[in-house]
């Protein structure tokens, strides 16, 4: 059976763009190990890149996470190996609270890219140095709008000389989820109670519940 969940369905992202092109940004870089004793994820936004966006306490302004240039951006621009390092969740966690809906890279850390995908951000690839011709782009005019169709994997923008689409690579069963909606897990559970019930029944110790 194939579930269509359009309320959770995923087919377009548009918005402005974080130039973060370094390779190598690993998960304790997204959100210091410190945070990880917080028991919600509630406040993980506000500690996106903490350490590298304060120091003694005072704003680093020329960081790309608390320059006003790129204030309320969803789509970050990454290099290589992005969220390497260990597996912890509160990473994508920090991104999507912080409010990005997508990420642009040379390639990712696995389990990170299966983390983003299980709460809805957006991970798809392309080669490193058409990633950082992409950041020096927004770099140069914060404004650029981008659209990222799932339908065909195509990013799309304007800048004052130029409109472009670049092909990017999403793999097809998340870009698949993301489509129709399935990338949510309890979603998808949510949608078949009958079922939910029948398992209940024949379980024992859940029949009197």
């Amino acid at each position: 059976m194939t579930f269509i969940i359009k309320e959770s369905a995923i087919d377009k992202i548009v918005g402005t763009a974080i130039p973060k092109p370094a390779n190598d940004q690993n998960t304790d870089d997204i959100v210091p190990a410190r945070y990880l004793k917080e028991i919600t994820f509630a406040n993980m936004g506000k500690y996106a890149y903490f350490d590298e966006r304060y120091k003694d306490g005072q704003p680093v302004n020329d960081h790309p996470f608390n320059d006003e240039r790129y204030k309320g951006a969803n789509i970050l621009i990454a290099g290589a190996n992005y969220g390497c390092g260990s597996s912890r969740e509160h990473a994508p966690q920090a991104l999507k609270r912080y409010g990005i809906k997508a990420i642009i890279a040379g390639s990712f850390a696995e389990i990170f890219a299966g983390n983003c995908a299980s709460l809805g951000i957006v991970t798809a690839t392309r080669k490193v140095e058409d990633i950082e011709s992409l950041a020096r782009e927004v770099i140069e005019n914060p404004s650029i709008e981008f659209t990222l169709n799932l339908e065909n994997s195509v990013l799309f923008y304007k800048t004052a000389n130029s409109e472009n689409h670049i092909q990017l690579t999403i793999p097809e069963g998340r870009r698949q989820a993301f489509i129709n909606g399935t990338w949510d897990a309890m979603t998808v559970l949510q949608q078949n109670e009958k079922g939910i019930k029948e398992v209940k029944q024949n379980l024992d110790y859940l029949r009197f519940i």
